[in-house]
């Protein structure tokens, strides 16, 4: 009974150490455990892989059919993870680390940042052509001295020389003496007579063209065809534009640009003399509001504040004296086309009709037509007698024939602006439209075919006017050669140029982040060629053209 028992007991013992200890590897003698196996063939690979990178694939007799499956799984997945040009005996941690590597390289490439630094790099600035900017020597200012550490008692009666900090009113420029101005440059020497190329230019008679209206398609392939380089952007005046022109020669180009200061600048791209091809002179002394060539013999005629319109006659090298009212002249035009009667409008409000042939310089007859400044004046290009008057907010149509020296009555009543108008202008070849910009934010095109009073607008167009008082008021100009289409500048970056059709369609923008960078208030077409000028408010003339321009 008690062997039986003492079976029982052994049996039990027998059995819970076998559920204690492990299974033991028949494999190895049955000696060694199958964790510890595992656990040194961990850190035997881990070894390897460190010591000796280069041993990917191993044999050995101690591996089991199943290890070495394995191993050769992971190197056919390496193999076919890994690039062309790779070497095939390395070992995966340096496979990991090479593809690492081909990823972050195709993460840069990807972020373009060579392109990106090259962008942000600071472009060159471009060569300052024309008149050149004058150094002026800082003032030096006393040093401030405290009146109550001095013990010194407030002071009551104050001197222009005891403020220096004090704002003080610039001084007003002597106006300039009534009659002819000799013409001398202010940026030639004296002994420097003015150049006979110049003089050639001048008297050209330019070749009357057909005016072919071409169709907007060809028109629109025009405009963009025309560039600017860094040849076309010169300082033609040293204050800001208040008015430009184009010379009528259809062979060479030459342009007059009037600056606020009442400088005159000439500027002939490829000549040679003056400050790369600019010549300045000082006909007024406030700012030039308006100018045009007249026809053969040429004269530019200018109006400014000053009450002076002048005539510039080269072959007699004198500024001459057309006009001169106590109040100061904002515009005028051609009455006749021989040029030689004006109609100029006056500040006051008044329009005078000037005759360049006689020799006094007073007015031939005088209208009152409000009692606000004018704007601008213009003529009918078909039927003269007929002239359009931008007033304070309004803009109407006269009949020269039935003036009155007072209370004259309009024609035709342009109505629908809001605020000041900035310009009016009849369309080039029929007149039929009349073009307004005024400071509601709108350009407007009328229909002016019938004179009767009926004067329906045709299109409105949302344009941004608010340039401040440091810019030109912007204005809308016809196209000399294209009747139905403007341009105008922009206050809208980046800054541009944009040329419309009347009926509201803009056919082109005229851009350019290098040459094109400030507002160009100041547009007008050649009269005959494909050029486009705009003036700012340094005084730069900018030039679009299809021809280069050495």
């Amino acid at each position: 009974m008690d062997a039986d028992k003492s079976d029982v007991i052994s049996l039990e013992t027998k059995q819970l150490l076998q559920e204690r200890t492990p299974p033991q590897d028949t494999g190895m003698d049955g000696t060694v455990r199958r964790t510890s196996r595992r656990i040194k063939e961990k850190q035997n690979r881990e070894k390897k892989q460190i010591l000796s990178p280069k041993c990917l694939t191993f044999t050995s007799e101690k591996n089991d059919k199943g290890e070495e499956e394995n191993i050769q799984k992971r190197k056919v997945k390496h193999d076919k993870k890994s690039p062309a040009g790779y070497r095939k005996d390395l070992s995966e941690y340096e496979l990991e680390r090479l593809e690492n590597i081909r990823q972050n390289q195709a993460f840069l490439n990807s972020l373009k940042l060579p392109e990106i630094s090259e962008a942000l790099r600071p472009k060159p600035k471009p060569t300052q052509k024309g008149l050149k900017r004058e150094k002026t020597e800082t003032e030096l200012l006393p040093v401030r001295k405290s009146l109550r550490l001095q013990n010194k008692g407030p002071q009551t009666n104050i001197t222009p020389e005891m403020t220096p900090y004090a704002v003080r009113e610039p001084e007003e420029k002597a106006k300039k003496a009534p009659g002819p101005i000799p013409l001398d440059p202010i940026n030639l020497d004296e002994h420097v007579c003015l150049p006979e190329d110049l003089l050639n230019l001048w008297n050209e008679i330019p070749v009357k063209q057909e005016t072919e209206t071409s169709d907007l398609k060809s028109y629109q392939q025009m405009l963009q065809k025309l560039s600017i380089n860094d040849s076309c952007v010169v300082k033609v005046v040293k204050d800001r534009i208040c008015s430009a022109a184009f010379h009528p020669s259809s062979s060479n180009l030459l342009m007059a640009a009037g600056d606020k200061s009442g400088h005159l600048g000439l500027w002939k791209p490829d000549a040679k003399w003056g400050n790369d091809g600019v010549i300045y002179f000082e006909p007024h002394s406030r700012p030039i509001t308006n100018m045009a060539f007249s026809s053969h013999p040429c004269n530019l005629i200018t109006v400014s504040y000053d009450g002076f319109a002048r005539s510039m006659d080269l072959e007699k090298a004198v500024f001459d004296e057309v006009y001169h009212s106590h109040s100061g002249l904002k515009s005028f035009d051609f009455l006749s086309a021989d040029c030689s009667t004006l109609l100029l409008g006056e500040w006051n409000g008044d329009v005078a009709v000037v005759d360049r042939r006689t020799p006094e310089t007073s007015y031939e007859s005088l209208y009152t037509m409000a009692e606000s400044p004018l704007r601008g004046v213009h003529v009918h290009p078909v039927q003269q007698h007929y002239f359009v008057v931008a007033e304070s907010r309004f803009v109407n149509i006269y009949d020269l024939r039935h003036l009155k020296r007072r209370n004259n009555r309009a024609v035709v009543e342009l109505s629908g602006h809001s605020r000041s108008i900035s310009s009016a202008f009849f369309s080039p070849v029929t007149g039929n439209r009349v073009l307004t910009t005024c400071m509601d934010n709108t350009i407007r095109v009328f229909d002016t075919s019938q004179m009767d009073g009926r004067t329906p607008i045709l299109k409105s167009i949302t344009h941004n006017m608010q340039t401040g008082r440091w810019l030109s008021k912007l204005s809308a100009v016809w196209d000399p050669k294209q009747q139905e289409c403007f341009v105008i500048g922009s206050v809208d970056r980046p800054r541009r140029i944009q040329v419309y059709h009347e009926s509201g369609r803009r056919l082109h923008t005229f851009q350019n982040m290098d040459h094109l960078t400030t507002v160009c208030s100041i547009t007008a077409f050649h009269p005959s060629r494909n050029i486009l000028l705009g003036g700012n408010s340094s005084g730069r003339l900018h030039i679009f053209t299809d021809c280069f321009i050495n």
